[in-house]
């Protein structure tokens, strides 16, 4: 299943509205979407949350952003995000599980350690990754196909994140193959080579 990330800092940069990423987005049913705002304030991710929901059927999940869960299904977190909570990871979910509720929660994981520790916390799914390089993250470090026996040790649903793209298929211990920028190689009809609309 194609679990979309929609990153706002990659929109400005390749010129595209978040209005034209969901039109192009909407004929391919994606169920669950994540929206990542690096570099904007609060109330423009509240704002962008609100046109993802005017145009957006599926789940939609928050990166980071665990105050405007209001506005979202779920929220995914990393490492250090995580960390802003509690250096113990149980007590920072059962922190943000206070605030979020029954929300989709999810947090990034790197290797079979992080996997194995996320086993014993209140979590709906984890990412892990990168499986290939990717431009959003330049400093990932990149595990290949080692992450798919990583997968295994996973007591979650598993999203296989960066570099991943829309044609690749894993095995039954990934659940969500997430795929960022390769989904502007399927909106290539209304983007010219500069990447300008």
């Amino acid at each position: 299943m194609i679990y979309a990330l929609l990153d706002q800092d990659t929109l400005h940069k390749k010129k595209i509205s978040l209005q034209d990423y969901l039109r192009k987005l909407h004929p391919f049913s994606i169920p669950i979407l994540q929206y990542r705002s690096k570099s904007g304030s609060i109330s423009e991710k509240r704002e962008a949350l609100k046109i993802i929901r005017a145009n957006y059927d599926g789940k939609l999940i928050i990166n980071d952003t665990v105050e405007l869960i209001a506005y979202a299904d779920g929220v995914h977190l990393g490492q250090d995000d995580i960390r802003h909570y509690d250096n113990d990871k149980r007590e920072a979910v059962r922190k943000i599980r206070q605030l979020a509720g029954r929300k989709i929660l999810g947090l990034s994981t790197h290797n079979a350690a992080e996997v194995e520790e996320a086993n014993d916390l209140d979590l709906d799914y984890v990412g892990l990754g990168a499986y290939r390089p990717t431009g959003t993250k330049k400093d990932a470090e990149v595990g290949g196909d080692a992450l798919l026996e990583i997968a295994r040790l996973s007591l979650h649903p598993v999203a296989i994140i960066g570099g991943v793209r829309v044609d690749d298929q894993f095995g039954p211990s990934i659940r969500y193959r997430v795929v960022g920028s390769d989904l502007y190689r399927l909106f290539a009809d209304c983007i010219d080579a500069e990447g300008t609309p």
